[in-house]
């Protein structure tokens, strides 16, 4: 493909774009749960408005755009009073939780190399319902993430355990609230005073609910303490694209003082250059996002997110309750919000989520540990809230059809895995696995049951090297 010779028009442009979209799922119909939070039609295009208002402006240098500075300070000192900070608190904006992560991690490995110079292999004890951001960020900062198991009938981490994980390289403890998996918050208070003791930096990944359950609490819901009410407590992430319901590319990385931030920020008059501050990872940022949070915070309110929460919450007490109702069906855990997880122990749940797939349902996968099942993962949120009757519907009906479809065989899954295993050459063993299981060149699988199940089925790193190989072949 080439760049046109000759411009296209705005109306082929357009329709061209709107082509390509005849694969992806209409989340606008509420039947995805997962990847889109939607406020509805009204926030939603006031919303829009502002972020196409500062679609050009740069946040890379206030001087030029104080006017980013100001909605983004805003944004932050709204978050941060939600949260129960003082004036103390500071904080930025990211392009998302990952970003936020990987900021909060930076910090503690850069505070390390100054307050405590000892420190030459610094380590960061994650729960194993830990978001894989974390692990990201350890791969990219060279902080080795030491995982701790979680109590398999509660799906939070033990702060006892996490004590016994403490070495004298640990710079930073991390606990989710809540963890994206099955929905649960970790022992927030409890790990608060372990990194006092410990003077060790703590991290709450609020990425997910940290706007939720801060108005939980406010309507009356009994929500633990998380945020920085609880002493111990040095940063927190929450992402204003997810249940802040702003536009794509925007999250809050929060800290306790400006002295902990400080470790956050980069700059460099190194070069024959412009001199380069930056307190996030990117430099150049649309100025939209930003934008579109301040917005979306102003015209909702706390009216509006409260009355937004109440119906989610409804929802999904319905849903828990339907599923839980279901022969064959159970919910994981106590979910706190609107997140949770289901698993079976009669049916293969990768099977049903292709079977609601068909109907035009995303459910999300996910794999199984030593301690916990595989399960599929729904979130709910405004635009899908007053689908739950109809997902419950389908979800009964497509139980009884897998209960009566020939389940897959998972013995000749194994078979061939442990054959791969036993390759003088693994990786192409293991790319014939691929191949056969439908991950292979530039297309998209229709369906994911048997990948799932082979992917299930295999060591994390040998998992991890097929789908680095798959994605590698996907993209140009």
């Amino acid at each position: 493909m080439r760049i046109p010779q000759t411009g296209l028009s705005k109306q082929e442009i357009l329709a061209a774009l709107q082509a390509f979209k005849t694969r992806d799922m209409d989340w606008k119909a509420g039947k995805v749960f997962g990847y889109v939070y939607n406020p509805g039609e009204d926030p939603a295009e006031v919303m829009k408005e502002a972020y196409l208002a500062y679609l050009t402006e740069n946040g890379l240098d206030p001087t030029v755009f104080p006017s980013l500075l100001k909605v983004e300070t805003d944004v932050v000192r709204m978050i941060a009073t939600l949260l129960r900070g003082d004036a103390n608190v500071v904080g930025n904006l990211t392009s998302g939780g990952t970003e936020s992560i990987m900021l909060a991690v930076k910090t503690a490995r850069d505070q390390a190399r100054v307050e405590k110079p000892q420190i030459r292999e610094p380590e960061m004890i994650l729960p194993r319902t830990a978001h894989a951001a974390f692990h990201k960020a350890a791969h990219y900062l060279s902080v080795k993430p030491v995982v701790v198991e979680i109590d398999p009938a509660t799906f939070k981490v033990r702060a006892e355990d996490m004590e016994k994980a403490i070495t004298a390289n640990t710079i930073l403890l991390v606990a989710s609230a809540p963890n994206y998996s099955q929905g649960v918050v970790d022992p927030i208070a409890d790990i608060g005073r372990l990194a006092q003791k410990h003077n060790l930096l703590f991290h709450v990944d609020g990425c997910v609910g940290g706007i939720h359950l801060s108005f939980m609490r406010k309507l009356g819901y009994d929500i633990p303490d998380f945020d920085f009410s609880v002493p111990g407590v040095t940063s927190i992430s929450a992402d204003m694209h997810k249940y802040g319901y702003a536009a794509k590319g925007c999250s809050v990385v929060m800290y306790r003082s400006k002295e902990l931030r400080k470790y956050q920020i980069f700059a460099c008059s190194d070069t024959l250059g412009y001199t380069l501050i930056n307190p996030t990872v990117l430099s150049s940022k649309s100025g939209g996002p930003s934008a579109g949070a301040w917005a979306i915070l102003n015209f909702l309110g706390e009216e509006g997110y409260s009355r937004i929460i109440k119906t989610v919450q409804d929802a999904t007490k319905k849903l828990i309750d339907g599923i839980n109702s279901i022969p064959g069906l159970r919910v994981l855990g106590q979910p706190v919000m609107c997140m949770f997880s289901f698993a079976s122990d009669e049916i293969n749940v990768y099977q049903l989520a292709d079977e609601m797939g068909r109907r035009g349902w995303y459910l999300q996968g996910q794999f199984s540990t030593p301690l916990t099942p595989r399960n599929l993962h729904i979130s709910v949120n405004f635009g899908n809230a007053d689908r739950a009757d109809a997902l419950l519907s389908d979800l009964r009906a497509c139980v009884e059809i897998v209960k009566a479809k020939p389940p897959i065989d998972t013995d000749a899954i194994k078979a061939l895995i442990g054959g791969a295993l036993q390759s003088p050459d693994p990786e192409a063993a293991f790319n014939q696995l691929a191949a056969s299981a439908g991950l292979t060149g530039t297309s998209l699988p229709s369906e994911l049951a048997f990948i799932n199940e082979a992917l299930d089925a295999l060591p994390d790193s040998i998992c991890n090297l097929i789908l680095t190989n798959f994605f590698n072949d996907l993209y140009v």
